[in-house]
């Protein structure tokens, strides 16, 4: 009885804390991929007021006496929104939250689960992420174009504990793999199995069916850390965008394959003296532009590899 009323209190608890919270009215819900693993899937395109926001994947995976919850969705009223549908699978605690990086649309909702009790793990090279001038201008950004659901008490918060790489642990008897994969898509990129599942979440580091948001991101040694999560051997992924994959070689493989492909076309641009925007209109991007995110992600991708592409032959 004494358990049952503990349970109950837990429930109130989280209900409590999520209504205050502008509610949304996309829909969420809770994809089983495993024993104990589950994950919500993002809607496609880049965050906007269509999608309030829920244009990433978060994941969740319950114990036998707690949950864990890895990444936490981009605003409050996101990851409000996955408490409740934790809530309807189980009462237990929600003690732990990975972030698999410090990127908007992954962390704005911790706020909500720090409010729960929940303890929070990061890469320390995500320290002072939450405080640059970046961040600053990422979060007016988005309380103008996620009002409500970003507004003036929406907090960016900090890891509780910064991790030095590669990580194992137990929790309520399922044994957790975090592996340090960055800098890759960013310095701090963490991915996470779930050993008893086979189920690998990986954040950003693979983009399933859409062109990746490469950004400044350094891609060599994203291709290094693509191989890391191969070896993993993963029976399910589950990406930080789009449907989880059942056959998470292949997945890994079309984003390494993207990568060489900008890394090969942009670098022949870059040894011919080639200007950016004539190597671009030469390059053909047919197996590409029909993908989601094309349009929005290509051409900077492309950029930034070409400046990474000189950076990388003054170094030689």
């Amino acid at each position: 009885m004494i358990k049952l009323l503990a349970m109950m209190c837990l429930f109130w608890l989280g209900s409590a804390h999520a209504s205050e919270y502008a509610a949304v009215s996309v829909p969420m819900v809770p994809i089983k991929v495993g024993k104990h693993s589950y994950y919500v899937q993002g809607m496609a395109g880049a965050a906007s007021s269509a999608n309030q926001g829920f244009m990433s994947n978060a994941g969740f995976v319950v114990t036998k006496d707690s949950v864990l919850v890895f990444d936490t969705l981009g605003t409050p009223s996101l990851a409000a929104e996955l408490v409740k549908k934790i809530r309807e699978i189980t009462p237990l605690p929600i003690k732990r939250v990975i972030i698999s990086h410090y990127h908007a649309d992954h962390f704005y909702g911790l706020q909500v689960f720090k409010e729960l009790g929940a303890e929070s793990w990061a890469h320390k090279n995500g320290q002072g992420a939450v405080d640059s001038e970046a961040a600053a201008e990422r979060l007016t950004q988005r309380r103008e174009t996620l009002f409500p659901w970003v507004d003036e008490n929406t907090k960016l918060l900090p890891a509780d504990k910064w991790l030095d790489g590669d990580t194992d642990f137990e929790m309520g008897g399922v044994h957790f793999l975090l592996r340090y994969v960055g800098p890759a898509h960013t310095a701090e990129d963490m991915a996470m199995l779930v050993k008893e599942d086979g189920v690998l979440y990986t954040g950003d580091l693979v983009f399933r069916g859409r062109v990746p948001f490469v950004g400044d991101a350094d891609s060599k040694a994203w291709l290094t850390a693509l191989n890391k999560l191969i070896a993993l051997k993963p029976r399910v992924m589950v990406a930080g965008h789009g449907a989880a994959s059942l056959k998470p070689q292949q997945d890994l493989e079309f984003t390494r394959d993207y990568l060489e492909f900008l890394r090969k076309s942009m670098g022949q641009a870059v040894a011919n003296l080639e200007p950016f925007d004539e190597a671009y209109a030469h390059t053909d991007w047919s197996k590409y532009a029909r993908l989601p995110a094309f349009e929005q992600a290509n051409r900077q991708n492309a950029y930034n590899t070409y400046l990474l592409m000189e950076k990388e032959s003054l170094a030689q």
